[in-house]
């Protein structure tokens, strides 16, 4: 798909759909709201996958898989959870199509087929998870149970954008049943500090560890904890939640254990989940205006390598040489591909790569060759330098590890320079609209406050900050007492 070049100062907006595009990462489906996630994009997705399975795994957790469809009844057993969702939820009603008499070559439901009882396609999976868990659980020895799925969702969208905001959209959930309160609290903090290191060390992105406020709260959830990324327009994006859902859930289902002393209590439960919305956010916070950069922690190729040649002998030279470089550096570890393509020109192949984010690119001619050299060029900073092949291996492991650090300092301090502490409500609206970025804001505690200034400048309370200080003021609208700074800012 061809399209009239857009700038980020432009159109921020359309500028992000032109990279998803033209980075081959993803595009519109067949089906309304629905994306399909093409090769380049699934396999940065699937290095995401691996380092966060990891991570679970390390903190003691393992992965299972639940159906995809969950029967009303059970949907609508924890109240909030079936109420906060309702609006999004796609709903089986039969189960075969038929030929349909008033309309040759069409099908319809089959009548005959209705369910007895309708299904709702999984828009997040607590309802049948824990009807499952209490099957699972009689006493305190089953616990606590620590329990991640990789999995598909289905919210039905109306406003839909690749990645960030999709009908259908793939992610994690993690679902833990505890003993205690304490232990179940503790495990939501854990599980939301291995997204903030993710996020951090493999993402470059600086993100805020908070507390949802009640509006903003996981429905059926106690508390929400989440972390908040800014963009380079200013916005926030939710980048992962971890939920405390006290017994909300045990005592819907009726999963209930013996203690140690041998009485009856409802387990303590938690659930925590990212989602492919983190490839909108690596897109957003990372690249510019010719295309895609990719932290070379997640880079499903690190090195590509161009080779340059007019005659037939110089390419075998040339290619011979670039597969000897090639092995040289996948023996240190390294992802390289070789584009060795004869249908397309050496700058054709650069506009591509570059596109595409791949962080180190490598180019060989036959006057390289002869001075045992080659170009060397850098995505981040588009930067060209003609480099000895000598130790080229421990050259890019050092430019890439400066590539990682680089792209998390650059966004840190981004972030820094947009974020700011305003006392009145002009201060604050001009963040909003003007300086466009995060504000921390005295807020009196009450959801009508926060609906109201939500109405007013469609921005909301991200989170209270973790680390926040106490702080003694009066709310930016209300002029009523407040306790402590909370950030706000308009969002994803």
């Amino acid at each position: 798909m061809a399209f009239e070049k857009v700038t980020r100062e432009e159109n921020y907006s359309e500028w992000y759909n032109q990279l998803v595009y033209n980075a081959d990462l993803a595009e519109h489906s067949a089906v309304k709201g629905c994306m399909v996630i093409k090769p380049h994009g699934y396999a940065i997705w699937e290095n995401m996958q691996a380092v966060l399975d990891k991570m679970f795994k390390d903190t003691g957790h393992s992965n299972a898989y639940f159906p995809l469809f969950v029967p009303k009844s059970l949907f609508e057993k924890e109240e909030k959870n079936a109420e906060g969702f309702a609006k999004e939820c796609a709903v089986v009603t039969h189960y075969r199509l038929k030929a349909d008499p008033n309309k040759p070559g069409s099908l319809m439901a089959d009548p005959d087929s209705k369910l007895t009882e309708e299904l709702v396609v999984r828009p997040t999976s607590e309802a049948i998870i824990w009807n499952t868990y209490k099957n699972w659980i009689q006493s305190y020895r089953d616990l606590p149970i620590l329990i991640n799925q990789w999995a598909n969702v289905v919210r039905w969208e109306m406003r839909t954008r690749l990645f960030l905001r999709t009908a259908e959209f793939l992610w994690q959930e993690g679902h833990t049943a505890h003993a205690t309160r304490e232990e179940a609290l503790e495990e939501t903090t854990k599980m939301l500090d291995v997204y903030a290191t993710f996020a951090e060390e493999f993402m470059a992105i600086p993100v805020i560890k908070g507390v949802k406020t009640e509006n903003e709260r996981f429905a059926g959830a106690v508390e929400t904890y989440c972390i908040e990324g800014m963009m380079q327009d200013g916005k926030a994006l939710q980048m992962g939640t971890s939920h405390f859902l006290g017994q909300n859930f045990a005592k819907a289902f009726d999963v209930t254990f013996q203690n140690k002393e041998g009485k009856i209590e409802s387990v303590w439960a938690t659930s925590w989940g990212v989602s492919t919305r983190l490839m909108g956010a690596l897109i957003m916070v990372h690249s510019d205006d010719e295309g895609l950069v990719i932290p070379p922690k997640l880079a499903p190729i690190h090195v590509v390598l161009v080779p340059i040649y007019r005659k037939d002998e110089e390419r075998i030279a040339v290619i011979e040489k670039m597969d000897e470089i090639a092995a040289s550096l996948k023996a240190v570890g390294l992802k390289v591909k070789v584009d060795d393509r004869d249908t397309h020109k050496p700058g054709y192949k650069f506009a591509e790569w570059e596109q595409k984010g791949i962080p180190v690119r490598l180019a060989l001619g036959p006057r390289d060759l002869a001075q045992n050299s080659i170009e060397l060029a850098r995505r981040d900073l588009k930067t060209k330098e003609v480099v000895s092949i000598e130790g080229l291996e421990s050259r890019i492991q050092d430019m890439l590890d400066d590539i990682q650090s680089s792209l998390y300092n650059k966004a840190k301090q981004f972030m820094e320079s947009r974020t700011y502490s305003v006392n009145t409500w002009e201060e604050f609206v001009d963040v909003l609209e003007n300086k466009q970025g995060f504000a921390y804001a005295h807020w009196d505690g009450t959801g009508e406050t926060e609906t109201k200034i939500k109405e007013m400048t469609k921005a909301t309370i991200r989170c209270i900050p973790l680390d926040n200080t106490l702080e003694a003021g009066t709310c930016i609208l209300s002029g009523a007492p407040s306790t402590q700074r909370v950030l706000f800012a308009k969002s994803y």
